[in-house]
């Protein structure tokens, strides 16, 4: 069964900027009202409002600091009481860095750990508690089928994001349902031009790479499922069916 968006509420965390943004847009255009998560970009999150108002439905924006514990439970409280109740939660918000496995440190682990996996499984259990019924969608890497040894830490923290989906998929069961997407060569890191895509599209099998709009569908068809959970959707053009070893 196929259900319908419109006059469902999401969360989006990291909604402001790159894929969230994205994100946060194609659920409003299905009819669905967003609480667009940010951290420091302002000024992103309140034109990203007003863009999403303008396709008639409803939107909030909420700052959290990730790097504060209490932060993550009050999130969940403002965004329910300003909504009226929120019923999907996309945890989208990242960090990406560059971490050498022979020489990242405890404080790169920590913080790759408290961003990637820590505050989306907190984010998930205050979702529940609120929740009766719903849906969470945690946003992976295509990396997580291979191994990544220039971005340890990282490649790590979205692991143990995959390991909660499945985790979370059977403890929120029947209530709630838990599934992931695995972006692929989809945007050039922070810093980074199209140049950085177009030099690696012919590693993927397609021969291509995608867009963020592709993200945003397979988050969408996640979410009218009612029969799916546990799953992690891979956009990515087929690259995890070769994902190879990086930075050995």
């Amino acid at each position: 069964m196929m259900l319908e968006l419109t006059g469902r509420t999401a969360l989006v965390t990291g909604a402001a900027r790159r894929l969230g943004k994205v994100i946060a847009l194609g659920l409003a255009e299905q009819g669905a009202n967003v609480v667009i998560h940010y951290g420091k970009s302002d000024d992103e999150a309140k034109k990203l409002q007003k863009e999403i108002t303008a396709l008639e439905v409803k939107s909030w924006a909420l700052s959290a600091n990730f790097s504060d514990p209490q932060s993550l439970q009050t999130l969940i409280e403002k965004a329910d009481e300003i909504s009226g109740g929120v019923n999907i939660l996309v945890n989208n918000a990242s960090i990406f860095n560059v971490s050498e496995a022979t020489k990242a440190d405890l404080k790169e682990f920590e913080i790759n750990m408290l961003v990637n996996a820590w505050t989306p499984f907190m984010l998930s259990r205050y979702f529940a508690e609120k929740t009766e019924r719903g849906s969470i969608i945690n946003i992976l890497d295509t990396r997580i089928r291979g191994h990544d040894f220039s971005h340890f830490a990282y490649y790590l923290s979205k692991k143990m994001l995959e390991t909660l989906t499945e985790s979370m998929a059977l403890k929120l069961a029947p209530r709630i349902t838990v599934n992931g997407v695995a972006p692929g060569l989809i945007l050039p890191p922070e810093g980074k031009d199209q140049t950085y895509l177009e030099q690696r599209k012919d590693t993927v099998p397609l021969k291509k790479y995608g867009s963020v709009e592709d993200i945003a569908e397979a988050v969408i068809f996640l979410l009218r499922s009612d029969f799916v959970t546990g799953q992690v959707v891979y956009v990515d053009g087929g690259k995890h069916l070769i994902q190879t070893i990086e930075g050995l």
